[in-house]
């Protein structure tokens, strides 16, 4: 029992090495830390003031989504701001290699052709990428596992998302879902860790968050906002100077960092201010996954990446013990029945280990909360026991090459 609230008198309480806060009122709650914290700057200064600005942003949106359904295209001024800002630069690109071939092709055999192929080198540099499959996954088949594709179909339907082009699974103990290419391939892929742990309702919930992706309207998956999240700091990369010795490469040097260094802070800011919308998208793929699963489904799903570290620590022993995935699942359930106590105080130091201007995610208290908060919701879709064990009867051989893997890799 900690020392009694300056504000309440309640008792407050503490988690490992965090200062200690208020569980009834949350009287420090919002303390910054640098020593729990990855800085973010740098300068700690700086980095405390950034926390404070995205303490109270991340749960002033909260605080506005309670109580309302999530759109799924709302126009917020961070979503406007990053697509107008996205279009511009893409349109810049555009003109820089437009100008580029003219120049290489205007006059041959002079200094200007050298100035138009630096631009199209430039442009190059600085275009959208399309993405690509991770070496890393293997990729599933339906042939193979016909069992999960059901369920992803399944998933789909109830959350209107298109299903998935390629599911792979890799080693790590997370989800996730992109568009690739040309052809802009939709990807889901599970991580082996996390899914092997994962009962039949909350497998259901991460493929409906993860799905949700596809519909949820996050402006960081557009390939033309790919500009607001990459150019400004491919700009700034390549304005970076070399150091000089002469007054003329020190002049030089010195106002090449100050370009690069404006261009850099720009970047930020655009990258915080699409990371707002992001936020929002979040909320959003979580109520998709709740109407698929059902909301207490959905919810201890969030719940687990509380714990991450700690389900991560027992799925490596495991395997390094050479045991399969039942292994892992039987030694996750029994840790999370363990900590099932700490959740609620975990809840809410979350919401100061992870808010960061810079995350893509509202911390996992507040996306729980969310869906606490609002009425629950059935499953939309049930997967029994059976068909669990049938998944991972599918998936054995992939498991299997993962716990090698996971085996072999250090901590």
């Amino acid at each position: 029992m900690g020392e009694s609230c300056p504000k309440c008198s309640a008792a407050t309480i503490s988690k490992g090495t965090a200062e200690p806060w208020c569980p009834d009122c949350e009287w420090n709650l919002d303390r910054f830390e640098a020593q729990n914290r990855r800085p973010e700057i740098g300068w700690r200064w700086v980095d405390r003031r950034l926390f404070r600005a995205a303490y109270w942003l991340t749960e002033r949106q909260h605080a506005e989504l309670t109580g309302e359904p999530v759109a799924a295209r709302s126009a917020s001024a961070a979503r406007i701001v990053t697509v107008a800002v996205s279009v511009l630069l893409l349109a810049a690109v555009a003109a820089l290699l437009v100008t580029g071939i003219w120049l290489l092709l205007y006059d041959f055999f002079t200094p200007v052709n050298l100035i138009g192929a630096l631009m199209i080198a430039v442009a190059v540099f600085l275009r959208p990428r399309l993405g690509g499959l991770d070496g890393r996954a293997e990729r599933l088949d339906r042939g193979t596992a016909p069992t999960l594709f059901a369920v992803i179909e399944r998933v789909a339907g109830a959350v209107g998302a298109p299903t998935p082009d390629v599911v792979l699974l890799d080693a790590e103990r997370n989800a996730y879902t992109s568009t690739i290419g040309l052809r802009r391939r939709r990807v889901l892929c599970l991580g082996a860790p996390l899914w092997a742990v994962l009962d039949p309702q909350e497998r259901v919930a991460l493929l409906g968050h993860e799905l949700g992706h596809f519909v949820n309207g996050d402006v960081r998956r557009g390939l033309v906002t790919q500009a607001a999240r990459t150019t400004l700091a491919r700009v700034s990369y390549l304005l970076r100077p070399e150091r000089g010795a002469g007054i003329v490469e020190i002049i030089v040097e010195f106002l090449g960092r100050i370009a690069s260094q404006l261009f850099l802070w720009l970047h930020l800011l655009l990258l915080w201010t699409s990371m707002r919308d992001s936020q929002r998208a979040e909320y959003r793929a979580d109520e998709l996954a709740a109407r698929a699963a059902g909301t207490d489904a959905a919810i201890r799903m969030l719940d687990q990446f509380l714990f991450g570290d700690a389900l991560d620590t027992v799925v490596r022993r495991e395997a390094r013990a050479g045991h399969g995935s039942a292994a892992w699942s039987a030694a996750g359930r029994q840790s999370l029945t363990r900590l099932a106590p700490e959740v609620p105080a975990f809840r809410q130091l979350s919401r100061r280990t992870e808010v960061s201007l810079f995350a893509s995610h509202p911390p996992v208290g507040l996306r729980s909360g969310l869906l606490a908060a609002r009425a629950a919701q059935p499953a939309a879709v049930v997967v029994t026991e059976l068909e669990q064990a049938r998944m991972d009867e599918e998936l054995a051989a992939h498991y299997e090459r993962v716990r090698r893997e996971l085996a072999a890799a250090t901590w």
